[in-house]
């Protein structure tokens, strides 16, 4: 497996296009995207657990009833949710979509991402439907990604390319996702490209493992949102065998799978609103894969820790809090915590207890902008790993004027 370039358009027979068309009011920035399939794909999803739903959401669970799709629409700077016509414009969106493409509106994938409540007007689609398609390319990954993304401030894009019974094979995507960030699957928009040869059926169930490894393991801010989802498209273009049961296809798909989630998890959770470092938390040997992954998302989810981690304080009492008060089982005498990044590792905490360290070999090690935090908790031979930030001042900023 080897990284490669083009995004989502990096497999074969996709392209994609994003454009400003208004939405926004800031013309800089693209407000739409589109990514099309030269044939129809198989087609998964999985989507946010906050009761309250965009409506686009609503669309695209009806449109992948028969697990197949063809194109992805999303705009940004408006979340079409909570809209009394929500659902109406969000079938509308397809539809303009779908004559355009000279498809069936019902084999479109729709997403919004933005500001919750506000009114979406149709006008925009109508007057730049054209535009969009006609902007398609097989280099347009990058453009589809910018019209996705509302506060981040780098893009996420990623490809691979490896091999199946000796064909090629690639997977490309893209992702937005800065704010409003907390595991309960989506916590943020990631569209997903394959030419590879697998049915509806373990499309489905790759989708739903990989998504339990890596986007649940990220936490921003503690919020879950209302609009996102991980859509995934597969074409068959690579012309391998058809992957129709979990062998070792499978999971090689798998693990390219899952690569990809995993470098778009820690993009997003390095960018988050304000951040100025990622926070990797590793949790070994725990006595189930449960309590592995209980403990990692309550110390990556805890204010006061990632406060810390801001302020570069090797304040390891806050860790062992965040683990203590998590529904996990382990032994508190047991558990090791060591802080970790390019400029070193420091053992802070052993047996449960404080460990005399030199602080200012801490601090070097937490001025750095990727900071790990290694726990063993000496009770099993379970592992997990959570993806975070610190909390910031700009945090704060940024989301005290976010609607204005």
């Amino acid at each position: 497996m080897k990284d490669i370039q083009g995004g989502v358009c990096a497999p074969l027979g996709f392209k994609a296009a994003g454009i400003h068309c208004g939405i926004r009011k800031n013309k800089s920035k693209k407000d739409l995207a589109l990514i099309v399939s030269d044939v129809m794909c198989h087609a998964a999803s999985t989507y946010t657990l906050n009761k309250v739903k965009g409506a686009p959401i609503a669309v695209t669970k009806q449109h992948l009833l028969n697990g197949e799709a063809k194109a992805i629409i999303c705009n940004s700077g408006n979340a079409n949710t909570c809209n009394p016509n929500g659902e109406d414009i969000a079938n509308a969106v397809c539809g303009l979509c779908a004559k355009e493409l000279g498809i069936n509106e019902n084999d479109i994938i729709v997403a919004s991402t933005g500001v919750i409540g506000q009114p979406l007007d149709l006008v925009p689609f109508e007057n730049h439907m054209n535009e969009l398609v006609q902007a398609l390319h097989s280099q347009g990954s990058s453009d589809a990604c910018e019209g996705i993304m509302t506060t981040d401030t780098v893009k996420k894009e990623y490809a691979v390319e490896f091999e199946i019974d000796g064909v090629t094979c690639h997977i490309g995507a893209i992702a937005k996702g800065s704010g409003m960030i907390h595991p309960n699957m989506a916590t943020m928009l990631a569209f997903v490209t394959s030419d590879v040869n697998i049915s509806k059926e373990m499309l489905n169930e790759v989708i739903h493992e990989v998504v339990d490894d890596t986007f649940n393991m990220v936490s921003v801010d503690g919020d879950t949102s209302t609009n996102d989802m991980l859509s995934v498209m597969a074409n068959g273009l690579a012309n391998n065998k058809e992957i129709v049961q979990k062998d070792e296809s499978y999971h090689i798909f798998k693990d390219a799978l899952m690569y990809i989630c995993e470098l778009l998890s820690k993009g997003i959770a390095k960018d988050g609103e304000g951040a100025t470092k990622l926070l990797t938390c590793h949790v070994n040997n725990a006595c189930s894969q449960k309590d592995a992954k209980v403990v990692a998302k309550s110390v990556i989810t805890s204010s006061l820790f990632k406060a810390a981690m801001f302020g570069k304080d090797a304040n390891w009492g806050r860790i062992l809090c965040a683990i203590g008060y998590c529904e996990a089982s382990y032994d508190v005498d047991k558990i090791e915590v060591t802080l970790a990044s390019s400029a070193g590792s420091i053992l802070v905490c052993q047996n449960g207890r404080g460990y005399p360290f030199d602080e200012d070999q801490a601090l070097k090690i937490l001025s750095e902008d990727e900071i790990e935090i290694l726990i063993d908790l000496h009770d099993g031979n379970y592992q997990a790993t959570a993806w975070g930030c610190d909390l910031t001042y700009d945090y704060v900023k940024i989301n005290g004027d976010y609607r204005t």
